[in-house]
């Protein structure tokens, strides 16, 4: 009867630890369409005017994001989740584009020029080396609205980039979820600005204090929907060449964890344009950069939720959570 007993205790931990799930699978399995659906459903809705910076409905985006990484229990980077600034231009009819920079700034501060008050929000996960850092960013901020419009006046960005924040947030929560702590710093960061020219990026790196101590950035900028109808599991993967572990990465994690994605694989020497990921590329800082394509919809009224792939959201939210796990624990990459 002992030796009966004996069995099936041991038969009882055998499947304990066969259901038992490792940190990577804990975090995995917080990622899903519901809280994408409420991120960006809010964002892209109408109450929020278009998100333009320097506008009413960016201040209450950037609110709205303080208070879910609060809520969620992640610490702000600093004293305060927000990272304030300025940016300045020529009084609107001599042209020109906005600038954070402070030589910049002091030139157009002689003359007649606007001023648009914005602000990053800032997060973080503190790792076991307090001296490392990775950061895992989209841009909050979008078009606003335009009243000379006939018919639909308010550029709601839910792809653009609606879609991207609330990867970040989801990533930022799967990494709690985990149960544990990363070896690098974990940023979480969501920029104000990059419609006006990449402003909220640029402002952070020209200002951070620990730049030669971040090892890696990963940016979302429209990541929801189709380019073409029979591709619904297509997205583009850029990433810096110098670094090939990354594109590695994801080819292992799609088999490993059966995602549903067809990615077009693009290392780039230098990869400055596009989006955000640009200020980090031209500081030399390693990047990744997940897009899924352009469509008829881009920068129009008509960004709608209701044009979203929510399964494609979901795949490549998981598949991004995956790169900043490695990013932010493997030693070298």
């Amino acid at each position: 009867m002992i030796k009966q007993i004996l069995i099936v205790a041991g038969l009882l931990l055998i499947g304990m630890t066969t259901f038992a799930q490792s940190p990577v699978d804990k975090a995995l399995s917080t990622i899903n369409r519901s809280s994408a659906e409420a991120t960006i459903n809010f964002l892209a809705g109408d109450e929020l005017q278009g998100r333009e910076a320097g506008f009413h409905g960016s201040r209450v985006t950037s609110e709205y994001i303080a208070s879910l990484l609060q809520w969620m229990g992640i610490p702000p980077l600093t004293d305060s989740y927000f990272q304030p600034f300025d940016a300045y231009r020529k009084e609107r009819q001599k042209k020109g584009r906005l600038e954070v920079h402070p030589d910049s700034i002091a030139k157009l501060k002689q003359e007649v020029h606007q001023k648009l008050s914005m602000r990053n929000v800032l997060g973080m996960i503190s790792g076991k080396n307090t001296k490392e850092y990775v950061i895992v960013g989209a841009h909050f901020d979008h078009l606003g609205i335009d009243p000379a419009l006939d018919g639909d006046q308010i550029y709601n960005g839910a792809d653009d980039n609606a879609s991207g924040v609330s990867a970040v947030l989801q990533i930022a929560r799967a990494f709690l979820t985990s149960g544990q702590q990363p070896e690098r710093n974990v940023i979480f960061a969501f920029w104000d600005g990059e419609e006006k020219g990449l402003l909220g990026s640029k402002y952070f790196v020209q200002t951070c204090p620990f730049l030669s101590q971040i090892k890696g950035y990963l940016n979302f900028d429209m990541i929801g929907r189709n380019n073409k109808p029979q591709q619904p599991k297509h997205v583009v993967y850029f990433y810096t060449a110098a670094h090939p572990a990354f594109g590695d990465w994801l080819k292992e994690d799609i088999k490993k964890h059966g995602l549903q994605l067809e990615p077009d694989y693009r290392a780039w020497d230098h990869p400055i344009g596009g989006s955000d990921n640009g200020s980090f590329a031209k500081v030399n800082i390693p990047i990744i950069w997940y897009h899924t394509d352009g469509h008829p919809d881009y920068h129009q009224p008509s960004d709608h939720a209701d044009r979203l792939n929510w399964d494609k959201i979901v795949e490549i939210t998981k598949a991004s959570f995956l790169n900043m796990w490695k990013m932010a624990n493997e030693k070298s990459f």
